[in-house]
């Protein structure tokens, strides 16, 4: 199953070159950086950011206090030499040519594959920069809007090249003011951007989606109404991805998605949706809404991404900390689907830098904390294995603690797993039913993967009445029989 670690690679190239006293680009990261960069447990790297960023971009972020504040907020001491605008303000899909340019992408996916491991890249399928080349050559490919448009609402729209568009935006938020909004009906931009995924695909493994939910038909119409004209018959993400496969069968596709669209989005062929519900839930919900939230159908699971941060969301150490967001890793990390874990997190990062900035600040490494995501992935990654199925805690006489645990299990040809999460702070008691009726009639060890302690237990016991479990508050058990 994938699991994924994000990295923000204009950030992590400007530390690598301050920690060699060289310029580093994607084409001479030393190996050691590759080591360390996908550590055991780890298959895929999504390098984020790599296509060359908008000055026009950059220059409307300047100018908008409210980013300018956020900047601020993140790094005190921002310069305007911090500020390099916006990767998802895409001036062309072209690896920036600080970065190492396209031989440098190259280089870097040929290290990767050494060390069996996958590359994903972004792509913004639902705007461009102001300064895009689509906006002279392909103008059919953008939302267009008139000269009273711009006069009404010069907030929602932009004169570039003699023509006015809309500026990018979703159905629930003020325009975005640095990208120009592509139209999902439109038949050219639907065969242009087959043309980028199909060259994404000649230079990565897989392609994160950004705001994938926007292009759909219906999200689409209805964000911008009479003006989006009327719905092809075929949605836009059925009629890209098969012309896309016909050239890359093996591509990976991972949509970002929100508003409960992942099920529709794996129909319409990702193979990945994130699982913002999940990461609600454990942010800011209990054990039962978590559980309830797992009684979906297995399929579904195994297309989701499990996340705790990622460039978007608060850092998991602010947002999570101490044993609460231990928990959380471990129940993220041990379910079915891919997994995204977000550079700077294993080390306990607080500070989440806006994808603007090209520096971020210092901050000391929480080394217990390391320590336990050295021991949880590839502990992780040995479990996830064979048939998955979530497990009902039973209640003892008196003690309904148990409704705060949960628990699921992993079972493969000659080995089993079960995992057990008391995600709440006080302790909890419960009897775990198993389905192993092939342990009667002989003594049964378990490992915990993450504690190295063993636990011996009878067979029939467990056949019978089910394991008894006795976790304190946000203590967690990675069992191995």
């Amino acid at each position: 199953m994938t699991v994924v670690h994000e990295i923000n690679t204009l950030v992590w190239l400007g530390e690598l070159s301050h920690r060699y006293g060289r310029p580093v680009t994607l084409g001479d990261v030393p190996g050691e950086v590759w080591d360390s960069v996908a550590p055991p447990g780890v298959d895929t790297v999504w390098l984020m950011g790599v296509w060359e960023r908008s000055p026009a971009g950059r220059e409307i972020a300047l100018r908008d206090q409210g980013l300018m504040a956020s900047f601020r907020e993140a790094l005190p001491d921002v310069t305007e030499a911090d500020i390099a605008g916006s990767p998802y303000c895409v001036r062309d899909y072209v690896v920036d040519a600080s970065l190492g340019g396209p031989d440098g992408l190259a280089a870097a996916r040929a290290q990767l594959a050494a060390r069996g491991l996958w590359l994903i890249l972004d792509h913004v399928p639902n705007h461009v920069a102001p300064d895009h080349p689509w906006l002279t050559s392909d103008p059919d490919c953008l939302l267009q809007g008139t000269a009273d448009d711009l006069a009404r609402a010069p907030a929602d729209f932009v004169e570039a090249g003699g023509r006015i568009f809309a500026r990018g935006r979703d159905p629930y938020f003020p325009p975005w003011p640095d990208v120009v909004q592509l139209n999902a009906f439109s038949d050219a931009l639907r065969e242009a951007t087959v043309a980028t995924l199909v060259s994404i695909g000649d230079q990565a493994d897989g392609v994160r989606c950004d705001m994938a939910m926007l292009l759909m038909n219906d999200v689409f119409g209805r964000t911008w109404g009479d003006r989006a004209g009327t719905a092809p018959a075929e949605d836009f993400w059925p009629y890209v991805i098969p012309r896309v496969r016909a050239r890359h069968p093996d591509l990976l596709f991972v949509a970002e998605a929100y508003w409960d669209l992942e099920g529709p989005l794996q129909q319409q062929g990702f193979d990945h949706c994130y699982d913002k519900r999940l990461y609600d839930r454990l942010l800011h919900e209990d054990a039962g809404s978590v559980r309830a939230h797992l009684s979906a159908d297995p399929g579904y699971q195994r297309g989701l991404v499990r996340f705790l941060e990622n460039h978007d969301e608060p850092r998991a150490a602010a947002g999570l900390p101490g044993d609460r967001g231990r928990a959380a890793a471990v129940a993220v990390a041990t379910l079915p689907g891919a997994t995204l874990w977000h550079e700077g997190q294993f080390e306990g990062r607080r500070v989440r830098p806006p994808v603007f900035l090209r520096r971020r600040p210092q901050e000391p490494v929480d080394e217990l904390l390391r320590d336990f995501y050295a021991r949880l992935l590839p502990a992780a990654a040995s479990v996830r294995r064979g048939d998955w199925r979530p497990v009902t805690p039973t209640g003892l006489p008196y003690d309904d603690t148990h409704r705060h645990l949960l628990a699921w299990t992993w079972t493969d040809t000659g080995t089993r797993h079960l995992v057990v999460v008391n995600y709440s702070d006080t302790p909890a008691r419960a009897r775990l039913p198993l389905q192993w009726d092939d342990l009667r009639g002989r003594a049964c060890r378990a490992a915990d993967l993450l504690t190295g302690a063993l636990y011996d237990r009878d067979g029939d016991e467990l056949a019978d009445s089910g394991l008894f479990v006795s976790l304190e508050g946000w203590e967690c058990h990675v069992l191995k029989w």
